[in-house]
């Protein structure tokens, strides 16, 4: 494990550092990054992506970000510094059920994985993303996709899931990732998008 703390560093210091830790790397290794700032999350990210890394990040507390990256080896190619503006547009994700479409609802569940992992890939991250009804279970103990919604949210994505819905299905001590909110602020929050998406 290799750990760079980049704690308090503008970028492109932290990708800077990154790129060095990758660049020393003589076999397969796990690199940890330290900032704190979601958009240096996102622009080491975006370079841990685009060297080949298996990339995950985690929001630790305030102003305290962890971005983990699985390397197979040092980067073939000379990676580019780039420094990017936040990458969040005004799109909203809103998700309903605990699984994607109607038929098989066990193919239900994969597929509801596969798309939120998906939307960890897109270039324009959403603003926010609302869980509702069976899809508050998504953001609670025991679901598959905690680590992509973690991600997300050390990315700058909110992430809120409604309260009556965790009161309803006994889940409100068992939130792992994001905060609460109430119906009145997700029909505030669906208003006021430029475009939602909704599974």
């Amino acid at each position: 494990m290799v750990t760079v703390n980049a704690m308090g560093d503008n970028c492109p210091i932290p990708v800077i550092k990154t790129k060095k830790a990758m660049q020393a790397l003589t076999g397969s290794e796990t690199i940890e990054v330290l900032v704190d700032n979601e958009i240096a999350v996102q622009n080491v990210t975006k370079l841990a992506k685009e060297q080949g890394g298996e990339v995950s990040s985690e929001k630790l507390g305030e102003k305290e970000y962890k971005v983990t990256i699985k390397m197979q080896g040092a980067p073939a190619a000379d990676a580019e510094v780039v420094c990017t503006p936040d990458q969040k547009g005004d799109l909203i994700v809103v998700v309903s059920s605990d699984r994607m479409g109607t038929g098989n609802d066990e193919l239900g569940k994969v597929l509801i994985k596969g798309f939120i992992y998906a939307v960890t890939q897109l270039d324009t991250l959403p603003k926010k993303m609302l869980f509702y009804n069976g899809g508050a279970t998504l953001t609670t103990e025991g679901s598959d996709s905690i680590e992509d919604l973690k991600s997300l949210e050390a990315q700058g994505v909110e992430i809120l899931t409604c309260g009556t819905c965790l009161d309803y299905y006994h889940l409100k001590d068992k939130l792992v990732v994001g905060g609460v909110t109430n119906m009145y602020s997700i029909v505030e929050s669906m208003a006021e998008a430029g475009k939602i998406i909704r599974p």
